[in-house]
């Protein structure tokens, strides 16, 4: 007789229940799919990542010619405005275009109330968008008319600008230079600027204005401890130092999104502070105050490497003073461009007033209107930043 193995004859009672079989898959199925689920997440986010949509940029480039549709021409001319340089690079300008001409104006969602209370550097910004726009047109053989404040000085519009065509084309060699110029925030090397290249830049500077030099490196260290004081306190000043927080981007994704601002690489700052900027420089931190010396140090050793310094000031007063001075300026930051001279402008002596004074009297300027403070030399030229584009900023009318 055969004989049955156990496996043929097993007790039903020794099985696992058919409800526990099904749990079990289902427990299988979950923790699978949390698994697939946490692998894919990553993925998913970076999805949604570049899904975003991110502001047009301006390309730092301009078309060599005027273009011969009217729209692209309107484009090229508003572009090469938004490549002019702005405090932390917060681009306060609109513009308007219609037909043959375009209205520059002032956009005060993007001043900076705490360090800028007057306005100054944002109305400096316009004047050098301003001043772009025109060497583009006169490159372009275009005779531009400008009008100054068409609603008033306490109006957003700061210019209206008209154009013709027919003339000769002039300022190429500044016009080469708007896509080429940047503010240098590196240390220099310590050169001086040739005495000729000198007097080809205090020639940009209108009758309305005065340009006072300093070269003497005994003064250029003096006013590097002015310098480093003065920005020191600035950072320390936990509302100024919040509204310059704003415009600080961790990084160049940071700034392509936004559009504007500084990264903290472009800002030149070093070790620890480079770091951990968003520690360092975050008003509500702890860490504030090595931020500040950090940045009280570079500031220093930028001033100290310097070849030349050089104040610009009115003895007049007026809004248009400061709009003149952005143009001038501009014209000024060409030059240099095309010099193979490094600039930058420094903000913080001219916005913390306690040491406005003392920058103006080793200047030998008391009693002028101080507008702005740039120290030149000679460095590797940076990379550009970013700028929003024309579609952000303008818009079309054809009336």
């Amino acid at each position: 007789m055969k004989r049955s193995s156990q496996a043929d004859h097993a007790d039903p009672s020794r099985l696992p229940p058919p409800v526990l079989c099904y749990d079990r898959r289902r427990f299988l199925l979950v923790v699978g799919g949390a698994a697939a689920y946490a692998a894919l997440r990553p993925g998913q986010a970076w999805a949604r990542k570049l899904a975003r949509r991110r502001p047009a940029l301006q390309p730092w480039a301009l078309p060599s010619n005027a273009p011969p549709d009217p729209v692209d021409l309107a484009r090229a001319l508003m572009g090469a405005a938004i490549l002019a340089p702005s405090h932390w690079n917060s681009q306060p300008w609109r513009m308007e275009a219609n037909g043959s001409s375009i209205r520059l104006l002032a956009d005060t969602q993007r001043s900076l109330p705490v360090i800028d209370p007057e306005r100054t550097a944002m109305t400096i910004s316009l004047g050098a968008a301003l001043e772009n726009m025109l060497v583009t047109m006169r490159a372009y053989g275009l005779r531009p008319t400008v009008n100054f404040f068409p609603e008033g000085e306490k109006g957003l519009a700061v210019a209206h600008v008209r154009w013709a065509g027919g003339e000769p084309q002039r300022d190429r060699d500044l016009f080469a230079a708007i896509p080429e110029r940047r503010t240098n925030r590196r240390n220099y090397d310590g050169r001086g600027i040739f005495m000729q290249n000198r007097a080809t830049l205090t020639a940009l500077i209108p009758e309305d204005l005065r340009i006072h030099w300093i070269d003497d490196r005994d003064q250029i260290d003096r006013i590097a401890d002015l310098v480093h004081d003065a920005t020191r306190d600035q950072v320390l000043d936990r509302r100024a130092q919040a509204e310059r927080f704003a415009w600080m981007r961790m990084g160049d994704d940071e700034a392509r999104e936004s559009g504007d601002g500084i990264t903290v690489d472009g800002l030149e700052l070093g070790g620890p502070a480079r770091w951990l900027a968003g520690r360092y420089f975050n008003p509500r931190s702890r860490f504030l105050g090595l931020g500040a010396g950090s940045a009280a140090k570079q500031a220093r050793e930028a001033v100290e490497s310097s070849g030349a310094l050089a104040l610009i000031t009115t003895a007049r007063t007026g809004e248009s003073l400061a709009l003149v001075a952005g143009q001038a300026y501009e014209r000024f930051a060409l030059r240099a461009t095309r010099l193979g001279i490094a600039q930058q402008p420094m903000h913080a002596p001219l916005e913390v007033v306690s040491y406005r004074l003392d920058l103006m009297r080793q200047f030998g300027a008391m009693g002028e209107r101080p507008l702005l403070f740039v120290r030149l030399g000679h460095a590797r030229r940076p990379g550009h930043s970013v700028r929003r584009g024309v579609a952000l900023v303008a818009s079309f009318r054809n009336s």
